[in-house]
C-alpha cells in the first residue's frame, strides 16, 4: 500500500508533463503554418446588352404574292403573207407604235392602188352625172324633157354618189390591210423572243409572233386570310384605316434577296368575295418599277399595314428566348445582377421585336452570351458590354470585343 501511494504523485506528474508536451507540440505546429491564401473573386462573365428603345411602330401582316405585268399583249399577225423582217432585239425594250415585224406588202399595195383607182373612177362618173343633172334641170324647166327622163338622171346621180362612198370605203380597207403588213407594238414595254423567223408564212389572226409586257408600273397580287380580313373590316368600321377604293391604302414589298420592305406602293383592287376553297380574299398592290428590279412572275413578300401607329418598346430579336410557349428576356440591373423576365411580344418592326408587356424603355437586355447567364438568389453577376442597336453596330462590336476585354483587365 505504501508503494502504491508513493507512485500516484509520480504518475500524476508524468501525465501532466505529457499533456503540456502535446499542447506545446500543437502550438508549435500551429505557429509554423503560413497564413491562409485569400481566394480571388470569380471573373465576371462578359455579356452583350442593348437598351430597350421606345419607337413609333405600326402593326402589319405579311403575305406571299406574285408579280404580274399591268399590260400584256400576245402579238399576232392581222394579214396573211410571208414574213420579211424582224426589227427588234429579243428581250429588249420597245416603244409604243414601234415597227417590230414586216410582212411582204406587195399584194396589199396592189389592192390599195386598185382601190385608189376605183375612187378616181367613181368620182369621175359622179362629176359627169352632176353636169347631166344641171342640164336636165334646165331642160325640164323648158319642158324639153319629160319628168320621167329627169328622174332617171337624178337616180343615176344618187347611184354615182353611193359608188364614190363604196370606193372610198374599199380604199380605207385596202389601206388598213396594207398598214397591217408592218406589225407595230401596241404598248411600251419589254418584248419576248420571236416565235417565227423571216421567210415563213404567217396567217392572219392565227400566227403568234411574240409577247410584250409593260415594265412600269407593276402589279403584286396576294391573298389575305379570313382572320386578317375580319381585322381589317373592324379597323375600317372604327375608322382606324382608310377605306380601299378611292383612297390609296399603303403597302410595302420585299424581294427574295431583301430583308426589309423598301418598296412602297398602294392597294388599288380587292376582290368582291372570299374564295371558299382557300378562305382568302385576293388583293392587288401597284408599285413603280423605274429601276427595273421587278419582273412578272416573281414571288415577293407583301406587308400590309393593319392599324394606326403607336408607341412601343422594341429590342433585338436575338435577345428574346422561348420557354415552352412563353417568351422571356434577361434584364441586367444597375448592380449587374440578371433577372429572367417573362414578356409578351408583338410583331417584328424594322428587324426588331416589339415588346407589348414586361419590359420598359431604357432597361438593359442581354442579346449575346445568354449561355453564360445565371439567375437566382446566389447567381453570379455579369459584366455588361453595351451595344448600340443595329446590325452594323453589332459587327463593329464583335471585331472590337477582344480589345475592350483587354482594356478592362488593365
Amino acid at each position: 500500500m505504501s508503494n502504491l501511494k508513493n507512485s500516484r504523485p509520480t504518475l500524476t506528474r508524468s501525465l501532466t508533463s505529457l499533456s503540456l508536451t502535446g499542447v506545446l507540440l500543437l502550438l508549435g505546429v500551429t505557429g509554423c503554418e503560413k497564413d491562409p491564401v485569400k481566394k480571388k473573386p470569380p471573373e465576371l462573365a462578359d455579356v452583350t446588352v442593348q437598351k430597350a428603345a421606345e419607337e413609333e411602330v405600326t402593326d402589319f401582316e405579311d403575305f406571299t404574292g406574285r408579280l404580274e405585268a399591268v399590260k400584256k399583249v400576245d402579238l399576232q399577225a392581222r394579214v396573211t403573207g410571208f414574213l420579211e423582217k424582224v426589227n427588234f432585239t429579243e428581250g429588249g425594250m420597245v416603244k409604243k407604235d414601234e415597227v417590230l415585224f414586216e410582212i411582204d406588202p406587195r399584194p396589199y399595195k396592189a389592192e390599195l392602188d386598185k382601190a385608189d383607182a376605183s375612187v378616181v373612177q367613181a368620182k369621175a362618173r359622179l362629176n359627169r352625172l352632176e353636169s347631166d343633172t344641171n342640164r336636165a334641170q334646165a331642160l325640164l324647166r323648158s319642158r324639153s324633157i319629160s319628168k320621167e327622163e329627169y328622174e332617171k338622171v337624178i337616180g343615176d346621180l344618187a347611184e354615182a354618189r353611193a359608188a364614190v362612198g363604196v370606193a372610198e370605203a374599199g380604199r380605207e380597207s385596202a389601206a388598213l390591210f396594207y398598214n397591217y403588213t408592218k406589225v407595230k407594238s401596241p404598248i411600251a414595254g419589254r418584248v419576248s423572243r420571236t416565235m417565227i423567223d423571216p421567210g415563213n408564212l404567217v396567217k392572219a389572226d392565227m400566227t403568234h409572233l411574240t409577247m410584250i409586257v409593260s415594265a412600269t408600273p407593276i402589279y403584286a397580287y396576294f391573298d389575305v386570310d379570313e382572320r386578317t380580313h375580319l381585322r381589317l373590316q373592324r379597323l375600317l368600321s372604327e375608322r382606324k384605316i382608310p377605306a380601299m377604293g378611292n383612297n390609296k391604302v399603303p403597302v410595302r414589298l420585299s424581294l427574295a434577296d431583301e430583308i426589309d420592305f423598301p418598296h412602297g406602293g398602294f392597294i388599288d383592287f380587292e376582290d368582291t368575295y372570299i374564295d371558299s376553297a382557300t378562305g382568302t380574299r385576293r388583293m392587288r398592290g401597284v408599285f413603280e418599277n423605274e429601276k427595273g428590279l421587278f419582273t412578272p412572275g416573281m414571288f415577293v413578300r407583301v406587308r400590309l399595314q393593319v392599324g394606326l401607329p403607336y408607341k412601343a418598346t422594341v429590342i433585338s430579336e436575338q435577345g428574346v428566348g422561348t420557354d415552352q410557349s412563353e417568351k422571356f428576356v434577361y434584364v441586367v440591373d444597375a448592380k449587374n445582377d440578371v433577372e429572367k423576365r417573362m414578356v409578351k411580344t408583338g410583331a417584328l418592326w424594322k428587324g426588331r421585336r416589339v415588346i407589348l408587356k414586361g419590359l420598359k424603355s431604357g432597361e438593359l437586355v442581354v442579346v449575346s452570351g445568354l449561355q453564360k447567364v445565371r439567375t437566382g438568389k446566389n447567381a453570379p453577376k455579369v459584366n455588361p458590354i453595351e451595344q448600340p442597336i443595329g446590325p452594323a453596330a453589332a459587327v463593329e462590336l464583335s471585331t472590337k470585343l477582344p480589345e475592350i476585354k483587354a482594356q478592362e483587365k488593365k
